[in-house]
């Protein structure tokens, strides 16, 4: 048994996803209004199935950072023409991926491991690269702080399963502490099409 993987790592989720979410539960809630008016009536969240650890599926949740507005087709805008000014301002600043705290205080997801890829992608994993879901998935992981959009996914997927094969907890830590100053420092964001979300992958809206 390795105590840190096996036990005091989800202790560690628990006690700091549960405190977060009441340290942050008025700004959270002053952002869902914003998020309400600022969408046009297309809601506060976005949700979507994601595999966890062992392939589980589980429903993560994000704030909804754009509109869902139609052409005269019936056909979703492009995601630029949907984005709102809130919307861009809580993805560069990441605050569209608090909501997965509560998927962290749930259990479905770690503050720290490989970020959740839509369901689609799992058939086309080879046997090394699915064994990124030995673990929870993360809110951040070690292939977000090493490039995140700016490297292949096969480079990607080597820094997962690295993380799966050398978790403990002071690279934990190091994750943390890396991401938190990317944040700050706005690296690696990008808020387009293509935004492997705020800290890490994923999602439209």
């Amino acid at each position: 048994m390795k105590p840190y993987r096996d036990f005091f790592k989800r202790v560690v989720d628990v006690t700091a996803s549960g405190s977060a979410l009441l340290v942050l539960a008025i700004p959270l809630s002053v952002v869902s209004v914003w998020l309400h008016f600022a969408n046009k009536g297309a809601g506060i969240f976005f949700s979507q199935e994601r595999p966890g650890k062992g392939g589980k599926i589980f429903r993560i949740w994000k704030f909804k950072s754009m509109t869902d507005e139609r052409d005269s087709s019936g056909e979703l805008l492009p995601n630029e023409q949907r984005i709102t000014k809130a919307g861009r301002f809580i993805r560069n600043t990441s605050i569209d991926e608090l909501p997965q705290l509560w998927n962290v205080l749930k259990g479905d997801m770690s503050l720290i491991g490989p970020r959740p890829l839509p369901v689609r992608y799992l058939e086309l994993y080879n046997d090394h690269q699915a064994r990124r879901h030995d673990v929870r998935p993360g809110m951040s992981g070690w292939a977000q702080v090493n490039g995140r959009n700016n490297i292949s996914w096969g480079q990607k997927f080597e820094y997962d399963v690295f993380y799966v094969d050398n978790l403990n907890f002071k690279l934990d830590l190091k994750i943390l502490y890396m991401t938190i100053k990317k944040v700050f420092a706005g690296a690696d964001i990008d808020a387009g099409d293509n935004k492997v979300g705020g800290i890490g992958f994923n999602g439209h809206n």
